[in-house]
Parts: C-alpha cells; structure tokens; sequence
C-alpha cells in the first residue's frame, strides 16, 4: 500500500510540478485547476490521493461516477461528469448533483437535459464541448457556432448554468495541430467570458502543458496520476 501511495505521491507531484512550470509562462496569477480522471482506476487510489491533497476528480460514464460517488461519499470530493452522456443516462446524472458536466456536445441534449431539470426544479453546471480538431471522432459543436449556440442555451434553457468551454485537442503527434485546436477553443473562450464564461477546460496526460500554455484554466489528467 505504501508504496503505491508513494508512485501516487510522485506522479501527483510530478503534474502539479508541470502544471506550474506551464502557468508561469502564461502568468503567475495564471490559476490551473486539476481534475484527475480515474478511470482506469479504483477507489482506493482515489481515496489514496484525496489524502496527498487532491480534491476534483472526474469520469467518463454515469455508471462509474455514481458507484465512486457512493463508495467515497464520506470524502468531500468534487465529481465532474466529462464523457458522452446518453439521454438514457439524463436522470441519474441530475440525481447525482455533480460540480459540472463538462461535456454538452449538442442543442439536442441541451434541450432534453434541460427539460429533465425543469420537471425536477434543478439546475446543472455544464461546460459547451466544442470539436475544435474538426475530428469525424469527437463529439461537440462545430468552432464556427459555439458562440451563436452557446448564447441559445444562455437564452433558452434556463436549467443549464453554461460555466464555459471544453474541448479534447486534435489527435496527433504534431504538435502544431493540437496547438492550432487549443487556440480555436481559446478563442471561443475569451469571445464568451463578455458572456459570463470562467472555464476553459483543455488538456489531457498527453497534452495538458501545451494547453495551459494555450491559456487552459482546468485541465483533466488520468494516466499521468494513476499509472
């Protein structure tokens, strides 16, 4: 046990490092919240890095979060659902209050989760996904309406809080193109903070100081914690 903790402790202090490294060439009031993703994970190390300081943690599937948020309930973590939500899956998202839903990727779902929140009388933290790599694979809305969409929701589904943006950067080894993708997201980002926008969510184990130095306020790692 101790010694996972301690590759736990190395790896965490390894990232935190990194993150501070990408922060400072940005700004030094630049703040980076990490969010760890424990999804090739358990419980246990969850709990493990709670204790080395670490307070939001994420997961891809609404099945996943609501068993970690039972199991660890005593912990006051905060839970961020990031993965595709299916709209058989709107209701137990809403019955498990997470800080934010960081990945609504359509009107259509922001229309459906809007209307589930109604009749429950609720409100959702949500972050707008956008496919900035412009990739058939991603989810998200197209870079050239993000901002007309993003204004739709603020105006007509009320239940949503939009808090920003999320994107994944392109998948590729060249570096320019991810570059190029985070930029996109920025760009949209800075145009929407005039909109109340706080949250710029970019970068993963693979990328995450290109996109902090892209300008990524929150940035979402698993592998580089958890392996």
């Amino acid at each position: 046990m101790n010694t996972i903790k301690e590759k736990l402790r190395k790896n965490l202090d390894e990232v935190i490092w990194n993150i501070e490294q990408a922060r400072i060439e940005v700004s030094e009031h630049h703040i980076v919240k990490l969010v760890a993703v424990g999804k090739y994970s358990d419980e246990q190390n969850i709990a493990t890095l709670y204790e080395l300081g670490q307070r939001a943690f994420g997961e891809n599937q609404v099945q996943q979060l609501e068993q970690r948020m039972h199991t660890l309930e005593e912990l006051p973590l905060e839970w961020h659902m990031m993965g595709n939500l299916q709209s058989n899956k709107i209701n137990k998202l809403i019955e498990l209050h997470p800080t934010l839903f960081q990945s609504l990727d359509s009107l259509k779902l922001a229309k459906a989760l809007n209307s589930r929140l109604a009749e429950k009388n609720q409100t959702m933290n949500v972050l707008l996904q956008i496919n900035s790599a412009n990739e058939a694979s991603k989810s998200g809305v197209e870079v050239n309406e993000a901002v007309d969409i993003y204004q739709e929701i603020q105006e007509c589904y009320p239940q949503i809080n939009l808090k920003g943006v999320m994107s994944i950067g392109a998948y590729t080894n060249d570096t320019k193109l991810i570059q190029t993708s985070f930029e996109a997201t920025h760009t949209i980002y800075e145009t929407l903070q005039k909109k109340g926008a706080t949250i710029c969510s970019m970068g993963m184990s693979s990328d995450y100081e290109l996109a902090i130095r892209c300008g990524s306020n929150l940035i979402r790692v698993g592998s580089k914690i958890f392996n």
